[in-house]
């Protein structure tokens, strides 16, 4: 059925506009009329703003499930759930380091998740267990291992959907990188300790992007720029940032911003198990983790992941720029499409109708995942 959603301001490429039908037929965006064709069904935006769905490309859990205890098609679909309340409408659940056999299930599970039609997913990220010991963050880098051929075999397993790996290229090498992007995976360089030389010379050899940039990685110096120089000098690459106020100094997302620019910057929540959860203590890898104010900080007080939705770090972004809707979104939906080789996301005819409807302070009123509605 053709369904009108009215009254609402809506993002379109043109910009926030007004008075204005979004014409929605089954999955797909029909077109952006200037009234509801007769007999179509309504849907009252009632003053809220219609935006493209929120892409996140780095979910640990949500809704009470943590990826890495429950590889399984029903723990993503819970996760899903738990991040539609906040405007996700696709997301690649993301294992911690771990060893291969887990890795292994967790693709098959994706693989079954995007075969059965469950909502948001889109693919997987392996974040380690190829990382440096220097930088592991939460990671428990006994754990850690080389990435071998047995390993490439696993991590190029999934037959749907995208899959992404996190590595430090100091310990993996370039070869490995060209095998993997050879295969199709997306590499993106994090938990890593890497001098600014090596981290150049492993985007020429295929390295798309960084993990949660500034967080558990060589930071920049004068004299030594690290991993994060190099992010912020290369025009080309990705950057994934933590907005959540406390990962990342609000300061350093306003540099950021400067240095890549509105395209190459994506919005990700990094979130725990917490997220839509009534539950604010879990265990990982047999540590202990609590959230706080929206952090999750294992019982050393290391950063551990947070405790918020796309819907909160966008608000966040909003207050730490001052950037404009168009550029907001760009951030939150359309720059992690780009960099998973997705088409692009819009509200514009033809579109696929992964929609949020929020309000002036992005508190999520309905979420669309391929034109179905995602909240009672």
């Amino acid at each position: 059925m053709l369904t009108a959603f009215l009254n609402g301001r809506i993002l379109t490429d043109a910009g926030m506009q007004s008075g204005k039908a979004v014409l929605v037929d089954g999955a797909t965006v029909r077109d952006i009329a200037d009234e509801a064709p007769k007999g179509a069904a309504t849907f009252d935006l009632a003053g809220g703003m219609l935006l493209p769905g929120f892409i996140d490309v780095q979910v640990n859990g949500g809704g009470g499930v943590l990826f890495n205890a429950e590889p399984t098609v029903e723990g993503l679909r819970a996760i899903g759930k738990a991040h539609a309340r906040f405007g996700t409408t696709g997301f690649l659940p993301t294992l911690v380091s771990s060893n291969l056999k887990t890795i292994g299930k967790a693709i098959a599970a994706v693989d079954d998740a995007i075969a059965a039609g469950v909502p948001g997913v889109l693919g997987i990220h392996v974040e380690g267990p190829f990382l440096s010991p220097a930088r592991h963050g939460i990671h428990d880098a006994g754990n850690f291992r080389k990435l071998d051929p047995g390993a490439v075999r696993v991590l190029t397993s999934l037959k749907r959907g995208k899959t992404l790996v996190t590595l430090a290229p100091e310990v993996c090498g370039t070869d490995v990188i060209e095998a993997l992007v050879k295969a199709g995976v997306i590499v993106c360089a994090g938990h890593t300790n890497a001098t600014y030389d090596e981290t150049k010379d492993a985007l020429a050899h295929g390295v798309r992007g960084f993990t949660h940039l500034f967080n558990a990685m060589s930071p920049f110096l004068q004299r030594k720029p690290g991993v994060t120089g190099a992010a912020l000098d290369d025009t080309q690459s990705w950057c994934g940032l933590i907005a959540d106020g406390h990962h990342v100094h609000p300061a350093a997302i306003r540099v950021a911003y400067r240095c890549k620019g509105a395209d190459k910057i994506m919005l990700v929540t990094d979130a725990m198990p917490t997220v839509g959860s009534p539950q604010k203590t879990f265990t990982m890898q047999g540590k202990p983790i609590r959230s706080e104010n929206g952090v999750c900080y294992g019982p050393d007080d290391t950063l551990a992941g947070t405790d918020v939705g796309m819907s909160d770090v966008v608000r966040n972004a909003r207050a730490f720029l001052g950037v404009d809707m168009p550029a907001l979104s760009r951030l939150a939906s359309a720059n992690a499409a780009a960099f998973l080789g997705l088409e692009p996301v819009q509200i514009a005819a033809g579109g696929r109708a992964d929609l949020v409807l929020v309000d002036d302070d992005f508190a999520v009123r309905q979420t669309w995942i391929g034109g179905v509605p995602q909240m009672p």
